[in-house]
């Protein structure tokens, strides 16, 4: 028997729902709970495992405060990218990694500085530590 993987829309949907419920630092057992839901049935959502009904992802969305749209920003084979987000590999590798613990993390506190010139500098210091990685491309660099 085959296993057929989760449809990349799917995917996505229930990334950017982990994105948000941690944001929000809440667990899948509070979510499952609010959904009357298990928490492993939040753990497939989440995965792309299952996909969510229109009804159910519009449960989520309300409990997670954020519109419906929101779960689809960025999603592979849109015709057109949300605002900030490019189209392909760099958008799907950027969700992925706002999902880990670590950039809910690092923006949570981020968040948190409140000068403008000190949250300057940590980009500028980790665009540093990044070497070449984390320098703009040529083309968005401006000659004075």
């Amino acid at each position: 028997m085959v296993s057929k993987s989760p449809d990349p829309i799917d995917k996505h949907v229930g990334l950017r729902v982990r994105i948000r419920r941690m944001l929000l630092g809440m667990s899948q057992e509070k979510l499952g709970e609010a959904l009357g839901l298990t928490f492993q049935q939040v753990q497939k959502y989440e995965k792309g495992a299952n996909r969510i009904g229109a009804s159910r992802l519009q449960q989520i969305a309300a409990i997670l405060s954020v519109p419906v749209n929101y779960f689809f920003e960025g999603a592979p084979g849109l015709a057109t990218p949300a605002a900030g987000m490019s189209d392909g590999a760099d958008s799907q590798y950027m969700a992925e990694f706002l999902g880990t613990p670590e950039a809910i993390q690092l923006n949570r506190a981020f968040m948190a500085i409140t000068d403008p010139a000190v949250r300057r500098r940590i980009v500028d210091l980790v665009t540093a530590l990044a070497g070449d990685a984390g320098k703009p491309p040529v083309a968005d660099t401006v000659v004075l």
